[in-house]
Order: C-alpha cells, then sequence, then structure tokens
C-alpha cells in the first residue's frame, strides 16, 4: 500500500501497479483530482480561513489529526448537523453516508436523545453515583445482547481494554489474539500485525516503549489451523475479534469459521469478545447475536449513546463471577479499570433514549432495506464503468473494494487498498454534496437516510467513475 504516492505527475504505467487501477485512465483520474482539489478551494473560503486560525493553536490544525485524513486541501469546518446533513460553514448541504464513521450511525442529534440530553442538562451531568437510567440502561442491554452483567466506558477503545483487563485477571492469563488488520480502537495490545507471515508491532504506533508481541498474539481472519495453533499453548485469556473485519475494509467470515473457532477458543480455555461497535449495523443485537455467536463478552461503543462519548461492555455470568472474585481478591486500591466520568449521568440518560426509542426493530428495517438498495445501485454503477471493485455489506453498512473478489483475511484487504484513488473518489463526492467515511470506501443507512439521499450518491459517484474511467 503506497500512501504517500504523489498525485503529481504519474508514469504511464501507473494504472497497472495496482489492481483497483484497471480500467481507469490514470491521466484523466490526474487532471480530475487537480480539478477537483481547485473547485473545493473556491467553494469553501470560510472553512480555509477557520482552518488557517486552527493552525495557530491546534496541533496538526484540527482536533485529532484524523481530521486532516480527508484528502482536502484543508479541514471542512461543519456549523451543524441533522438527521443525515451536514452543513459546512460556507452553508453547503451534504448528504452524510459517514455518519461520523459510526458513532452517529442513526443519524445526528436523533430527536429522542436531543431531549434526553436537554431534560439531564438541568439535571446534573456527573456525580460519581449510580442512577435509574443506569439500571434501565442496563436491563435493555441485558435483552439486546443476551449477557446478563454490563459496565461502561467512554469510548470502545476504553471499554476494550477494560474487558481484557477483567479476563487477564478472571483467567490469570496474560496473552490475547487477535486477527491481522484488526481495528479495536487505540488499545495499544492490538497494534500487532502480520508482515509475510511473521507477527510485528504496526511501526505507524507512536509513543510505544514495550515489546507488545510479548503478550499479543495475531493470525489472520478466517484461518483455522492457524488459530488452533495459536491457542494451544493454553496462555491465550481471550480472543478479540469483530466479528466482521471493517477498518481494512469489510471482511466477511467465512460460512462455518465462527462455529469452528467458538469451539477452538473454548476447548483451549480461552474466552471469545466480541467488539460489535461497527458491526451493529446488522440488527439490534449485533452481529454476533444475528448469527449464533455466543460470545462471553461484548463491547461496543460510539452509536450506542446517539454519538456522545460513551461505551458498553458486557460479560457471561460465568464470566461476571470469576470477574467479581478477582476483584475480591486483590489487594485494596485503584483496579485501573474506569475513570470518574464513566456512568456519567449526562451519558446515562442519551444511552436509555437510543436504546429504547431510537436502534429500534422499525429503524432496522428500514435501514437494511435500504442498504440493500445502495449496494445493488454502486454494483451496476461498477458494472457500468467495467472495473474490477466489488461491493460487501453487513446489515446496514455497504463498501466497495478495489478487488473482483471479497478478500479473505487482512493481508488481501492491505493488498487491494489504494489511498490515493479513495481521496480522489471521496473529494469528487464531497464536492457533489456527498460524504463517506475517508479512511476507505465505506458508507453507512441511517433511520432517516431516503431513498432520494441513496439516488444522489449513487449519481455523484457515477459522474465521478465516469471523469476516471478508461473510455472505450
Amino acid at each position: 500500500m503506497d500512501g504517500n504516492a504523489s498525485t503529481e505527475s504519474p508514469g504511464p504505467a501507473a494504472p497497472d501497479r495496482r489492481p483497483g487501477r484497471r480500467g481507469l485512465d490514470w491521466n484523466r483520474a490526474t487532471r480530475f483530482m487537480a480539478a477537483e482539489r481547485e473547485d473545493y478551494v473556491q467553494r469553501n473560503p470560510a472553512s480555509a480561513v477557520l482552518a488557517r486560525q486552527a493552525a495557530e493553536h491546534l496541533l496538526f490544525g484540527v482536533p485529532l489529526h484524523w481530521m486532516n485524513d480527508w484528502g482536502t486541501p484543508f479541514a471542512l469546518h461543519v456549523e451543524h448537523a441533522t438527521g443525515v446533513d451536514v452543513v459546512d460553514v460556507d452553508s453547503h448541504t451534504l448528504v452524510d453516508f459517514c455518519l461520523g464513521d459510526t458513532g452517529a450511525m442513526f443519524g445526528h442529534a436523533p430527536p429522542p436523545v436531543a431531549a434526553a440530553v436537554q431534560h439531564q442538562a438541568a439535571r446534573g451531568y456527573t456525580t460519581m453515583l449510580a442512577t435509574q437510567d443506569a439500571a434501565e440502561v442496563g436491563r435493555l442491554l441485558a435483552g439486546r445482547f443476551g449477557l446478563p452483567y454490563w459496565q461502561f466506558a467512554l469510548s470502545a477503545t476504553d471499554a476494550n481494554r477494560y474487558i481484557v483487563r477483567w479476563i487477564r485477571a478472571a483467567t490469570g492469563r496474560k496473552k490475547i489474539l487477535v486477527f491481522n488488520g484488526c481495528y479495536h480502537g487505540t488499545i495499544e495490545d492490538v497494534f500487532v500485525d502480520l508482515v509475510e507471515g511473521q507477527p510485528v508491532q504496526r511501526d505507524s504506533l507512536l509513543g510505544q516503549v514495550h515489546n507488545l508481541l510479548e503478550h499479543t498474539v495475531v493470525v489472520e481472519f478466517n484461518d483455522l489451523p492457524a488459530l488452533e495453533a495459536a491457542l494451544a499453548n493454553g496462555d491465550v485469556a481471550c480472543v478479540l475479534a469483530e466479528p466482521v473485519m471493517t477498518n481494512i475494509g469489510m471482511v466477511l467470515p467465512e460460512p462455518g469459521f465462527w462455529r469452528a473457532a467458538q469451539a477452538l477458543i473454548h476447548r483451549h480455555g480461552s474466552l471469545l469478545v466480541m467488539d460489535e461497535t461497527h458491526c451493529i449495523s446488522t440488527g439490534p443485537g449485533g452481529y454476533a447475536r444475528a448469527h449464533g455467536i455466543e460470545a462471553d463478552a461484548v463491547v461496543m461503543g460510539k452509536p450506542v449513546a446517539g454519538g456522545l462519548p460513551s461505551a458498553v461492555y458486557g460479560m457471561s455470568a460465568a464470566l461476571a463471577d470469576r470477574a467479581v472474585q478477582a476483584k475480591r481478591q486483590a489487594p485494596p486500591g485503584h483496579s485501573g479499570i474506569g475513570t470518574t466520568l464513566t456512568g456519567n449521568m449526562l451519558a446515562m440518560a442519551a444511552m436509555r433514549a437510543a436504546l429504547s426509542e431510537v436502534m429500534t426493530e422499525a429503524a432496522y428495517a428500514h435501514m437494511l432495506a435500504l442498504a440493500e438498495r445502495l449496494a445493488d445501485g454502486i454494483r451496476a454503477v461498477i458494472a457500468r464503468h467495467q472495473l474490477p471493485w466489488c461491493v460487501t455489506q453487513v446489515g446496514a453498512r455497504v463498501e466497495f473494494q478495489f478487488c473482483a473478489e471479497p478478500p479473505k483475511n487482512g493481508t488481501e484487504a492491505d493488498r487491494v487498498m489504494d489511498p490515493e484513488l479513495e481521496h480522489l473518489i471521496h473529494l469528487g463526492l464531497l464536492n457533489r454534496g456527498v460524504l463517506i467515511t475517508p479512511f476507505h470506501n465505506m458508507m453507512l443507512v441511517s433511520p432517516v437516510t431516503t431513498p432520494e439521499h441513496v439516488a444522489q450518491l449513487l449519481g455523484s459517484l457515477d459522474e465521478v467513475l465516469a471523469a476516471i474511467a478508461a473510455r472505450a
């Protein structure tokens, strides 16, 4: 993957160096990108001013350096967002299929959540005490995911960190196992990859001082023999996994993979943690519940409180008993699990509203049907331009990848990623009033997305591909 490839003057052989560029005229694509960047500059003078002001005091000129990953000449600045409409400071209304990279999967400022937050805002934000809302949230989560015991965090990163700590304490084992190319937020333990079959600590990880390979095992997704071999030593506390890999492009489990994987994990005394933060797009109880995966623990962040900073993690009764026992047997003092703001009143009120009134069966019925229409429409656009790309869908989550067949593991998915081409497509769509996720080609359908919004995305994508595809 060449994330630093120049867009200035690629040689004539450039289209063939990456499989996804077959069928494209890269000289046309380069001219298109230059024109789109100029168009962006002309269309967004207020964002340009704010970007210059922000650069004086914000590192990299943005609140989070990832906000520079859109491929734009400078950061787009938002004035407000409601439903699937994002209005920027230059008064352009953009149809949002990124939705905060799942954080706003059910739309921006869902009315029930907004009402709950407004009500709670006059009644206190945080006390480090329990509330009626928290008890009701626990009941709702248990019914939705089928796990009886729950705790809270401020992000899925923290939820993953906390559940790993609980499981290490409960099992007495130190190692965790992840799949190559995984993403579980910024919990340090997971930043291990396979490079030519060998585990390595990811070189992009900043400031890491101890060797992650001592306590993290990594294997390819869908590789049952490798999974069994890695578990055979009996020292893996848990397998931390998304049921579908989503952050390196989507990688679906092969038929029977999770059924066999569960048996291997439990045979070797390890536990299974399902990170549903992205895969909650599948249905109200996530991918694992919909597909009969019986996890020992579940993690979810981002959309669970309607986009407010919050996350949850649940445990089976057996794991909860072991976790409680580990805590009671430990010396008094800080467990290293939780923060002062964990389970704060504002988040609990928002989460109760989101779970009971927003993340409903009816909402999912709308989302899944419309996502199917979107996936079919993208396949038709790709076919019309004779490009060797595929489309993958996980519930309300749709993605196109620069390969003819969906990848089977992280190595295959990484091989076909092309950040330069992604940025070209994303900028072209943004200039036509449509946002998709900047990191790869992911789109989400929300309860307030309409067929007209889908048609706008398909029309814009068709226009962008027509501008860069090779002419017959």
